[in-house]
């Protein structure tokens, strides 16, 4: 069975798919922590998309694992753009979730620039729950959100900044079209982060990809709406 490889977002971490494990029985699923992030949160983080994607291949390639299923959420879905380009015959299919081709986001919360100021003045802690907080609709008042602001409290300022500065000097705009593995592409449509042209881009500029847009979630659609998630998740993985 070709294992499902989930790469987690900025101040995330392997346990945000646990919905995903609990629900998916019928797939091999690996959940990586990213250098700084959730139970790598010791390790130092690293400043380019690059060097997440050239660490995940090796960790992979460690653990025995060569050719693989692929999503990515968030800044990990920039993390996975970087990773089939630098090894296309490895992944087989490809999940761009709540994801774009380019780190510096028109429409975003907040600018890039406006997220370092606030983190370096407020602190990571307060950081991390503010900005789990614009990953749903309702909030702090989401049932997830409790769980998910205590993974991203587990990062430094460091890590913070480093993953800011990663996803500043980032874009994969013209690697699209070379992508030929098939590829599903997600977004939940009140997502605060990316607006619908960064998706509408990834959609149509990759041949032949799939959309599914899953209707009231914002950021985190996979712990919003985890059972149409995991549905939509289960069909493209087992045509």
């Amino acid at each position: 069975m070709t294992p499902v490889v989930f790469v987690h977002g900025f101040l995330g971490g392997s346990r945000q798919w646990q919905k995903q494990a609990e629900a998916l029985t019928g797939l091999d699923i690996i959940a990586l922590d990213l250098p700084g992030f959730g139970e790598n949160a010791h390790l130092d983080a690293l400043d380019s998309i690059a060097g997440y994607a050239e660490w995940a291949l090796e960790e992979l390639s460690a653990r025995g694992i060569e050719r693989f299923h692929l999503i990515g959420h968030s800044m990990g879905g920039m993390v996975v753009q970087e990773m089939i380009t630098r090894a296309p015959e490895r992944v087989d299919r490809l999940v761009l979730y709540a994801t774009g081709a380019k780190g510096v986001l028109p429409g975003r919360f907040e600018t890039i620039a406006t997220s370092k100021r606030r983190a370096t003045a407020d602190g990571p802690k307060a950081t991390a729950r503010r900005i789990a907080a614009t990953w749903f609709l309702e909030r702090e008042n989401a049932d997830a959100y409790e769980d998910c602001a205590e993974i991203a409290q587990q990062c430094n300022l460091h890590t913070i900044l480093a993953g800011l500065d990663a996803m500043q000097d980032w874009s994969g705009s013209d690697r699209l079209r070379a992508i030929e593995s098939r590829t599903l592409v997600i977004w939940g449509d009140r997502d605060r982060t990316y607006p619908w042209c960064q998706t509408e881009h990834l959609w149509q500029s990759i041949k032949g990809a799939n959309l599914s847009v899953i209707p009231d979630c914002a950021h985190a659609a996979h712990l919003e709406k985890p059972v149409l998630f995991n549905k939509v998740l289960g069909d493209f993985f087992a045509t």
